[in-house]
């Protein structure tokens, strides 16, 4: 009989890589909040997996980048504190383009890791990569870093996805699980909405207005269904703030419709993860510069540590 694994996993890329959506094809539900955009994921979040033989506990990251802002300077904390006391490295790459600057300071930073922690560099969208360079490519990669196990994996298309599952567990030490086998992530329902708030109005709005847009949650209740007198509701109010005037026009768009289609596509991320109905209310507000200033970040949970 084989012995329980267990493990703590880091996912750490430059943004836009598919961290998130990894983590939600590995785990087969969401949890994270995915979109086309960089820097979706602004906090640390586990995705626990417990399997017969195996828990793994992995730790989905922001995107490392050259910050420009203090929220940028709090997501490269977030993803640099992830790599200290767990007992595998996954660096999530992207295939279908060469190695950027951003993924050399990732490699400069992963040599500072402990030898003794492993490392796995996955090449991720390789569906996207022509057979021919596939090899070039990972050679590329590859000359990055040391002493890393390679694998190839599309985490939109699933594939791949069996075998780098096998390859974790093998890497996780012999233990215990460390989370009970029902529970999926260390995040609350109410920090998950707001994410899944915030992806909805990074794919509906353009380019210029999501980064400098953040949500917070006012009110979140369970209420009576009023179509069947019992629980199995919630009320959920939020707001969406962003750094410009010119912005608020664009998030509400004409005759509120913009507003209006973010959040229908919210509810409905939001009712599938928790499985019942949601009445969702959201309002927009302006908050000048409020990506460099600590305050607002506090409120959003983007403090800066010390």
């Amino acid at each position: 009989m084989s012995k329980h694994r267990s493990g703590f996993i880091a996912i750490i890329g430059r943004p836009n890589v598919g961290k998130s959506t990894l983590l939600n094809a590995l785990l087969g539900q969401k949890i994270a909040a995915v979109s086309p955009r960089p820097q979706t994921t602004r906090r640390r979040q586990l995705g626990i997996l417990t399997l017969e033989n195996a828990q793994l506990i992995f730790m989905d990251t922001p995107g490392l980048h050259n910050p420009k802002h203090k929220l940028g300077e709090f997501l490269n904390q977030e993803a640099q504190e992830a790599l200290s006391g767990v007992d595998l490295i996954l660096w999530l790459v992207d295939a279908s383009t060469p190695p950027t600057e951003e993924d050399a300071n990732i490699s400069n930073l992963l040599k500072r890791v402990p030898p003794r922690t492993p490392l796995m560099l996955v090449l991720n969208k390789i569906d996207l990569v022509n057979p021919d360079d596939e090899s070039a490519r990972e050679g590329e990669f590859a000359q990055l870093i040391e002493n890393a196990k390679v694998m190839k994996i599309s985490a939109s298309k699933r594939l791949g996805l069996g075998e780098l599952l096998e390859a974790l567990i093998q890497a996780s030490p012999e233990r215990e699980a460390e989370y009970p086998e029902e529970q999926i992530t260390d995040l609350y329902e109410r920090e998950i909405a707001a994410d899944l708030i915030r992806e909805a109005c990074l794919i509906q709005l353009r380019d210029e207005v999501p980064h400098s847009l953040s949500v917070r949650i006012d009110e979140f209740k369970e209420r009576e269904n009023p179509r069947s007198g019992t629980g199995g509701m919630a009320y959920i109010a939020a707001t969406i703030f962003i750094e410009r005037e010119s912005h608020k026009g664009i998030v509400i768009g004409k005759g509120g419709e913009m507003l209006k289609s973010i959040g229908s596509a919210a509810r409905k991320e939001i009712e599938e993860m928790g499985g019942r109905r949601v009445f969702l209310e959201l309002r927009v507000k302006v908050s000048k510069n409020w990506r460099n200033d600590p305050n607002m970040l506090k409120q959003f949970g983007y403090g800066k540590k010390k």
